[in-house]
């Protein structure tokens, strides 16, 4: 691949090129770093992907990448990449805004989690991705830094609420991004993009913003994780080797090996398209049929089964978390944009008609429900240690549809419910695309035993193999 690309079209690269071609300095830290640059001068105006970009710092930090790796000094397993970080996270002296007004002089004093072990693994940190207002939507728009729009369609989502990392990632700013998902917002955005992203097992990659001595919700603190965005595989797992560093800030952080012993031979996996909530439509249902076969070609053995279990969770989670939210709603209500505020309206509208008004008992028995469900699906995936779902039952969404009307927003909610339903469970689940059909791309997601993402690595490399790779592209108008 280095020979075959010029030393200025380094921004094509992946991550694993520039660690290696850095290590070997054929090439160096800081034309990575410029060309990435260029590439986010030539493209961040037209689709707005980062809210904010670093380029003085980036380029002093690759200055120090190249002494060091000049100096032969031992190397992180991102040294001198271009990274970006979701602007919804702490980063040492900039802005955590959460794509919030009000939030616009919210300087960090220190590094998050993710951020803190992106630094020590090397990468360099070139921008800030956008998201909606508190990370709230599936659509990457506030009234503080605007729309980020798809680079395959602009009159389309690149998802939320890690949209402006899928965005950058696809369009050729940066290699990877730093993401995190509670109901998608890393797996969403690399569906809609075309790009990859990984939902780590919960305890896996830590993480924490904000104030040290502040309670998390159970809601984030059992569901929500950080995880990397990509456009190949092996970046996949180049990251989240160095987001898993340990850091004690995190009170369900786990030290656990990346790897994990064999798995029995031949690999049985279970095909789930219909669980009752929302049905894929032809073009999702065909992105799962290419995928199931790559993987039949491969000797593993693919079965469609039902597994209902999934309709629950998905159901549970609109109970659990929008109740954990509602703490959070006094801050909304004043500091939130228009959009966001009309989205959890029609949501928790959503989640009456299902649950009625919530009670305290609803919400205790709901987590007794969770253990049983995780463990139901721990023993089902004895017989089958992957699962392969549709990332979403429909196409990306076009602009604005959660906040249409309330039939509008229950469509895209029950569309969602194969990524939904994962974090209730908290096993890890890795998004990627498999065709394009009309110009936009179309993926799958597998999903795993817990601490088992070396098994879903193993899998999309062979999905990988045999449908390529899809991006970066230039913006399409």
């Amino acid at each position: 691949m280095m020979n075959r690309l010029r030393s200025d079209e380094l921004w094509k690269w992946s991550a694993a090129e520039l660690v290696r071609g850095i290590r070997t300095r054929a090439i160096s830290a800081r034309e990575a770093v410029e060309s990435c640059l260029g590439r986010m001068e030539q493209i961040n105006p037209k689709i707005n992907a980062l809210a904010e970009i670093t380029a003085e710092a980036a380029l002093r930090a690759a200055d120090e990448a190249d002494r060091a790796a000049k100096a032969m000094e031992e190397l992180g397993p991102l040294h001198g990449v271009p990274t970006a970080t979701k602007i919804n996270v702490d980063q040492q002296g900039l802005a955590t805004t959460d794509g919030v007004a009000a939030f616009r002089d919210n300087i960090a004093r220190s590094d998050s989690p993710p951020v803190a072990n992106l630094r020590k693994a090397g990468a360099i940190l070139v921008g800030r991705t956008n998201v909606p207002a508190f990370s709230l939507r599936w659509f990457s728009s506030n009234d503080l830094h605007g729309r980020t729009l798809n680079p395959w369609d602009l009159t389309r989502t690149p998802g939320g609420s890690s949209g402006g990392a899928g965005a950058a990632v696809a369009s050729g700013m940066v290699p990877v991004a730093h993401g995190n998902d509670i109901a998608g917002s890393i797996r969403y955005p690399a569906y809609a993009c075309g790009v990859m992203g990984i939902r780590p097992t919960v305890g896996r990659v830590p993480g924490r913003s904000g104030p040290e001595d502040s309670d998390i919700p159970l809601g984030p603190l059992f569901m929500a994780v950080e995880g990397p965005l990509a456009r190949c595989v092996a970046d996949l797992r180049l990251t989240l080797k160095a987001l898993s560093a340990h850091d004690p800030r995190d009170p369900l952080h786990t030290e656990v090996p990346l790897e994990g012993a064999p798995l029995k031979r031949p690999v049985r996996v279970a095909l789930v398209r219909d669980v009752g909530v929302a049905r894929p439509i032809p073009e999702v249902n065909r992105a799962l049929d290419i995928a199931a076969g790559c993987l039949g070609n491969a000797g593993y053995i693919v079965e469609e089964v039902d597994l209902p279990l999934l309709a629950e969770a998905f159901r549970l989670w609109t109970l659990l978390v929008l109740e954990d939210l509602r703490e959070m709603m006094p801050v909304i209500e004043q500091f939130g944009d228009e959009a966001v505020k009309t989205n959890l309206r029609y949501n928790y509208e959503i989640q009456k008609e299902t649950w009625g008004d919530a009670t305290y008992d609803q919400y205790r028995h709901g987590y007794a429900r969770r253990g049983t469900l995780i463990a139901t699906l721990q023993k089902f995936m004895q017989d089958y240690p992957l699962l392969l779902l549709p990332v979403s039952c429909e196409l990306p969404f076009r602009h604005d549809e959660d906040i249409a009307s309330l039939d509008s927003n229950r469509r895209l909610w029950n569309a969602q419910w194969p990524m939904i339903s994962i974090p209730l469970l908290g096993f890890p689940a890795l998004s990627m695309p498999v065709c394009v059909h009309d110009g936009l791309p179309v993926g799958v997601q597998l999903v795993g035993r817990r601490f088992r993402e070396d098994t879903l690595f193993d899998a999309a490399e062979t999905i990988e193999a045999q449908t390529g790779c899809f991006t970066p592209i230039d913006p399409q108008f």
